[in-house]
Parts: C-alpha cells; structure tokens; sequence
C-alpha cells in the first residue's frame, strides 16, 4: 500500500525559509512518479512539481520557480520541498504524492492516485 507522510509545515513571515519533507512506505520513491502540490483556502489544488519515473526529469511549476526546490533521498525514501523567499501566497495545505504513470508538468500533480494528509504553512505579512 502506497503511503504518504508530509511533515515540516509551520508558521514563517514573509520571506523566510521551510523544508518540506514527505516520508514514503509500501513503494520505492525511485519506481513513481513524485513531487507536490499545495490547496489554499477556498481554492483548488495547484501542482508544485512533479518527477519523472521515466527519465527523472523535475517539472516545477512557474509560479514558485526559483524559489522552490525539490530533491530526494533514496536511501531515506524521502522527498523534501525547500521553500525559499515565502510570500503570503504560499499560504496553504502542501500535499506530496505518488504515482505509478509518469507526469510531464507540475500540473499532472493534483490528479496524482496517491498523496499524503498534507502540512499546513501559514506565511505571515
């Protein structure tokens, strides 16, 4: 059974910095498809990034390119979010997935079969 644990969320003011991190059991994070999406209150899921199982590729999205960063720890089973320069924007429940069908764009993110129970960040004026 493919699970999901997200963790690392918190309170931060505007630009400050948080590491995301998803711990992954029952698949090996290097066979799926990975990465994150985010819902803010009242809106719809927006896809963050996804990884390739195909070809490893990493796809983030436009709206926090140069800001987030993605990365892995295979010997962990683990995928982490770093966050940089937070705006109130980024205000939101950040969720990680998991897919066995490659995704090509951020945006495959919020359809993903698997995703954990999401962490909250809270960006601070």
């Amino acid at each position: 059974e493919v699970q999901l644990q997200a963790s690392g969320g918190g309170l931060v003011q505007t630009g400050g910095s948080l590491r995301l991190s998803c711990v992954a059991s029952g698949f090996k994070i290097d066979d799926y498809s990975i990465g994150w999406f985010r819902q803010a209150p009242g809106q719809g899921r927006e896809g963050l990034s996804c990884t390739n199982n195909r070809n490893g590729l990493t796809k983030i999205a436009s709206s926090v390119k140069g800001r987030f960063t993605t990365t892995t720890d295979n010997a962990k089973n683990t995928l982490y979010l770093q966050m940089n320069n937070l705006k109130p924007e980024d205000t939101a429940v950040y969720y990680c997935f998991a897919d066995s069908d490659p995704c090509y764009s951020a945006a495959d993110a919020p359809s993903a079969r698997s995703w954990g129970q999401g962490t909250l960040v809270t960006v601070s004026s």
